[in-house]
């Protein structure tokens, strides 16, 4: 049974739903502590068809991660280490020319690009690594770097944001990642990232990057220490920062995967997030972010069948094949390291919706 007081919180929420009103913090309260998911995933589900149709979303892609070495040390992570231990490597100019060379021609339209911090590696290290981008894979999309990488590419280069975005911009940068914002709270932060970027700084790159008229994504990392009110303060803050610049392209949540992170182990946490948790919290974005065009379901992250589900809870859009990827899979992700496109159509279709073959920026390439 549910108590009065959910039941009633939520009934307030379906209210302003249907009267087009905006939702609040309050609301988002409601939407993330009342155990009714069904009737939180019926909104979500009409938002999700008002702005998209039946149309859901994929796109084939490959991952390059190029360096896994990374000063931050964040407890969240499995992947970053230092330098001096074993398996630490970061790949010369030498070394991604031949895996771009190796990868190319495999059908993918976006090469996503994603290392840790490492402060060894100057600027000209990362342009080139776009030229080379560029230059060996015609046509490719190149989405890369998170808001914390080129924070950190600025702070060793001993430049401004804006200088470091618009030379990367200039070497063949299309467009950047969503990850690094983790969880805005300042004392969650602390907790789970120590002293990486700031909320404060993370938001500043994205501004800069949508008023240069480079698009960006969103991310929240949910499933270990934070709370709903949590979770609704970073939800709003990004619909405020999409109000003022419109510049970002999805909103896609990361499940925390705790094994081999110092996070699960200070705090006990032992289990992945549940499937009810995913759900709730793809449904709550897609009603919180009235102003993003889609919200993504991370199929790696929450495993193929839930993200087939999710495709009734507010999400349109699956992700990609990603051909290559260490950072979820150091974290103890058991799924499968790429998904064929042949695939993603069959989970599309098993769901009633319409698969749609998408660009980066959501450029319909073929409708199935």
């Amino acid at each position: 049974m549910f108590s009065t007081s959910t039941h009633l919180a939520l009934a307030a929420v379906e209210r302003k739903f249907a009267a087009g009103e905006r939702l609040d913090f309050e609301d988002g309260l409601a939407l993330l502590q009342s155990p009714d998911l069904l009737r939180i995933g019926a909104m979500a589900d009409e938002v999700r068809r008002q702005k998209n149709g039946d149309d859901a979303y994929f796109i084939v892609n490959t991952h390059l991660n190029y360096t896994n070495i990374c000063h931050l040390s964040c407890k969240l992570c499995a992947f970053g280490i230092k330098p001096d231990q074993p398996g630490a490597y970061a790949l010369s100019l030498e070394q991604l020319e031949a895996k771009m060379k190796e990868i190319a021609g495999r059908g993918f339209t976006e090469l996503h690009i994603v290392g840790g911090v490492n402060a060894s590696l100057p600027l000209s290290y990362y342009e080139e690594m776009m030229r080379l981008a560029k230059r060996l894979l015609p046509g490719v999309h190149v989405q890369a770097f998170t808001a914390v990488e080129i924070d950190y590419m600025a702070r060793v280069a001993k430049l401004p944001v804006e200088t470091v975005l618009e030379r990367l911009r200039e070497a063949g940068l299309d467009s950047i990642l969503g990850g690094g914002a983790e969880v805005f709270d300042p004392e969650v932060r602390r907790i789970i990232a120590g002293h990486k970027t700031s909320a404060d700084r993370w938001f500043a790159v994205h501004r800069a990057a949508h008023q240069m008229g480079i698009r960006t994504n969103a991310s929240i990392l949910y499933g270990h220490i934070e709370r709903p009110e949590h979770v609704v303060d970073h939800l709003l803050r990004l619909r405020e920062l999409q109000d003022e610049t419109g510049g970002f392209s999805c909103f896609f949540p990361f499940a925390f995967h705790p094994a081999n992170t110092a996070l699960a182990e200070e705090y006990g946490i032992q289990d992945t997030t549940s499937g009810y948790y995913d759900l709730r919290i793809l449904a709550a974005a897609r009603l919180l972010l009235d102003n993003f065009d889609h919200i993504r379901a991370f199929w790696m992250m929450i495993g193929e069948k839930m993200a087939q589900v999710s495709l009734a809870f507010g999400v349109d859009d699956l992700d990609g094949t990603v051909m290559e990827e260490q950072i979820v899979h150091a974290a103890g992700a058991e799924t499968a390291q790429m998904a064929p496109k042949e695939q993603f159509i069959r989970m599309i279709r098993e769901a009633g919706r319409i698969p749609v073959q998408r660009d980066t920026l959501y450029n319909k390439i073929k409708i199935y």
